[in-house]
């Protein structure tokens, strides 16, 4: 029986594009009554093509299309070579959610950050450079920041006490889950790639690789900084430097928005 589970814990056969789908609710008494049912959808760490072929990316916005989230969050690292760009960023704008694709660049785009904000521009993908949005609801409004570079732990974006009070409800996307504990954010809720959940894993007992400097604390998953933020690391939908998942299906996430009682 063990090892059954433990095999199907390394499952990463889906109709879907990627390996699975994790679902969310996330309850804040911040959140609007406006925002309850509010969907979120996040992806991370593409890394186009790789093991992410043209026919997987044709599923998994067909899905996202499908699920038809309010707003469509992408996490950096999305190609491994710049020719790639038009096609991936051509096939997600298909998605289409009602307040837009809001993305962040990962490590990977170092080099061509010019580039991919350019090409993310032509097909109406809104890049968050150490900037903060507002999303309305009538009169209610929820805030999302971006963090132009996530390994930069001097941003303050995080803290955007200037124009957000502290009874507003606040989301961040940063390519990194170590920026939201090391930066200490005020943020209700954190979504974060780069790690790739360790992308091998030896049946979920032993990860080689977590590429965090916090162990396994923020690997994958839900877990909460010192701060009391809520971290949301995706596992990621591609691979990088080597073609290979085991045991850490690649994912898409969705995050549902919900309100507690003061």
């Amino acid at each position: 029986m063990l090892a059954v589970m433990l095999l199907s814990s390394c499952a990463s056969i889906s109709p879907n594009g990627v390996g699975r789908i994790n679902r969310y609710s996330f309850a804040n008494e911040a959140v609007p009554e406006e925002f309850v049912g509010y969907k979120i959808a996040f992806i991370s760490d593409i890394h186009y093509p790789s093991l992410f072929a043209q026919p997987h990316l044709k599923k998994l916005t067909r899905k996202l299309q499908k699920e038809s989230p309010d707003m469509l969050l992408l996490g950096g690292d999305y190609v491994t070579s710049v020719d790639f760009l038009d096609e991936l960023f051509d096939s997600l704008s298909s998605v289409q959610p009602l307040d837009g694709i809001f993305a962040v660049l990962g490590n990977h785009e170092r080099r061509t950050k010019e580039l991919v904000a350019r090409t993310m521009s032509d097909y109406c993908i809104e890049l968050l450079a150490d900037t903060v949005v507002a999303i309305e609801r009538g009169s209610a409004v929820i805030y999302l920041a971006g963090v132009y570079d996530s390994f930069a732990y001097d941003s303050l974006v995080v803290q955007p006490a200037e124009t957000v009070s502290d009874e507003e409800f606040v989301m961040l996307l940063c390519h990194t889950p170590d920026y939201a504990e090391f930066s200490s954010t005020t943020a209700d809720i954190v979504f974060s790639g780069h790690t790739h959940g360790g992308q091998v894993s030896l049946f979920g007992l032993y990860t080689p690789v977590k590429n965090t400097q916090y162990g396994s604390r923020f690997l994958r998953g839900r877990n909460v900084t010192t701060s009391g933020a809520t971290v949301i690391t995706t596992t990621g939908v591609g691979t990088s430097r080597r073609k290979v998942r085991f045991c850490v299906p690649s994912e898409i996430v969705f995050v549902t928005l919900k309100r507690n009682k003061k």
